[in-house]
């Protein structure tokens, strides 16, 4: 790793620690302020991102995209209006920093207080998709961190056109210009050199393949807060509703097929295999899906695959899904439990006794009802934009919106009180 590489790293976090300083005591109304003027400068600045964006359409077959990586990539005047959108939600929602979630007063009169504060510092290592440049930026301001945004090469000229509307306008309203940094350089080594810096930087959320996010929970001197993959099921039990089991099922996985919170593996009780399976099986070949099938549930489904075990530990973020026959509610956590990532798993079922027993021994960042593992998702929560979906249990879990992006401090005030 290059002297001058490690040099320009540190500079950026040193600054971004200067900058969560004066971010932590600054007011709602600027933070604000300046996601609404960004929200109208992205807009006003269209032509300008969309050329940036045409050079990375362009070295896009240089990279070796898929088709939908290269969409996701894609930026056109209505996608920077969502964008834009996005932003204005952040200001909308309520500003978590400096709520007091505890206070109490000691016998000797000494009141002490539990406020939220920011983390400080994000470092965030994230896919090419340059929305999300804009909405880690947003969560971050909001929620008065500082962050430093390491994006896919691939979208290097689209990101680096949103920050550079971002910190302008962040120069004209108050908030510090280096609160939100683009590293610049595609030099992957450039990560090694950040995860060191414990000292300037407080917590590391990387967002994208199994071997990235390994690969810095293995190095990172800081907090990672992250999610390895997501192996989601749905289970259909003895007494569900066929009919909203089958809209379920084709909704969790058909709905979006490349995200985390698609379904993946599908078990379904025998006692309503024979009714259930045929019609959710015809429901997801009509839509193009293969089924990947253990051999009770091949006597059912036609034109199934065999299932191979790897096949149940699989995130497919495609046209798959894998199909177990179960005995028992006992035997569907089993192999939740066993193949599953602690993502989301949702349970069809009209039995409440079933559904409770599902959710208190399902070990999982989300566990859904009737519904959905689509549902997983901040904005569907109503907690706004997200800069992620964590599996981990330290030190936030599920969609990590604003307050997942912050701590608390004990603020204690006395009167000359001395310890005896």
């Amino acid at each position: 790793m290059s002297t001058e590489l490690a040099e320009t790293c540190l500079e950026i976090a040193t600054a971004a620690k200067a900058a969560s300083r004066q971010l932590a005591a600054l007011d709602t109304t600027i933070k604000d302020r300046w996601l609404l003027d960004s929200a109208d400068a992205l807009i006003a600045a269209t032509d300008a991102i969309l050329a940036a964006n045409e050079k990375d359409l362009a070295a896009a077959p240089d990279y070796g995209l898929t088709d939908a990586s290269v969409d996701r990539l894609r930026l056109n005047a209505e996608r920077i209006e969502g964008i834009a959108t996005g932003l204005r939600e952040i200001a909308a929602l309520n500003d978590p920093i400096g709520e007091v979630l505890d206070g109490f007063t000691r016998p000797g009169g000494m009141r002490i207080e539990k406020r939220r504060v920011p983390l400080g510092v994000v470092f965030f290592i994230y896919e090419s998709r340059p929305n999300v440049t804009a909405d880690a930026a947003g969560i971050c301001v909001k929620s008065g961190n500082a962050v430093i945004l390491r994006g896919g090469k691939e979208a290097m000229h689209s990101s680096q056109a949103i920050v550079n509307v971002l910190a302008e306008v962040a120069r004209k309203v108050g908030v510090p210009e280096k609160a939100v940094q683009l590293v610049a350089t595609t030099d992957r080594a450039a990560v090694g050199h950040f995860l060191k810096m414990d000292k300037q930087i407080d917590v590391t959320i990387p967002r994208g393949g199994e071997g990235l996010i390994r690969r810095v929970a293995s190095e990172a001197t800081m907090p990672v807060i992250k999610h390895y993959h997501g192996n989601c099921h749905v289970y259909v039990d003895s007494e569900a509703d066929v009919e909203m089991a089958v809209d379920v099922v084709e909704n969790a996985k058909c709905h979006r097929l490349g995200v985390c919170n698609a379904c993946e593996s599908l078990l379904v009780h025998e006692q309503i295999a024979g009714d259930a399976l045929p019609k959710i099986a015809e429901r997801l070949s009509a839509r193009g899906i293969e089924l990947r099938v253990d051999d009770r549930a091949a006597k059912l489904v036609s034109n199934g695959v065999p299932a191979t075990p790897e096949d149940f530990a699989t995130e497919y973020l495609g046209p798959t899904i894998s199909i177990a026959i179960v005995d028992s509610l006992d035997a569907a956590i089993d192999h939740i439990a066993e193949y599953g990532s602690g993502h989301t798993e949702a349970i069809v079922t009209n039995n409440i006794a079933n559904a409770e027993k599902f959710t208190e021994r399902v070990d999982s960042a989300a566990v859904m009802v009737n519904a959905s593992t689509r549902f997983n998702d901040g904005g569907m929560f109503g907690l706004g934009a997200e800069i992620g979906i964590s599996t981990d249990k330290f030190h936030a879990r599920g969609p990590c919106g604003l307050r997942e992006l912050t701590s608390y401090k004990y603020i204690v005030r006395g009167n000359g009180h001395l310890r005896s």
